[in-house]
């Protein structure tokens, strides 16, 4: 038997931008999960002007796409300002941050799912 159309036999496979709920991460940013399995996460993270996603590292890899707005972004050593459009990928263990430089929108892709973004 297959399931009803509004229903995925994989949690999570399909989620409307309007389900998703934002979540406050610092001042003047925001995060929604949206798709994910148990191998890969994509999240949007949306910046005020100023808002700053502060220096970490995780043992994910990250795939960044500036989907709107102007970013300062850091890995590792390197900064380099993003403008929408543009993308960058970190790997497992790399320190990095970012700084907006114009309010915008970053959407984020990890391997495997970060599941301390679902606690």
């Amino acid at each position: 038997m297959q399931p009803a159309a509004s229903e995925s036999p994989i949690p999570h496979a399909f989620v409307a931008d309007g389900q998703a709920e934002w979540e406050t991460t610092g001042p003047g940013v925001r995060r929604k999960v949206l798709a994910h399995g148990p191998d890969l996460m994509l999240t949007r993270v949306a910046f005020e002007t100023g808002g700053v996603g502060v220096r970490h590292q995780h043992p994910h890899a990250q795939l960044s796409y500036v989907e709107s707005g102007a970013f300062a972004y850091t890995i590792g050593e390197q900064t380099q300002t993003l403008r929408a459009g543009d993308s960058c990928y970190v790997p497992p263990l790399v320190w990095h941050g970012v700084a907006c430089l114009e309010a915008g929108v970053l959407v984020d892709a990890f391997t495997p799912r970060r599941d301390d973004f679902l606690a």
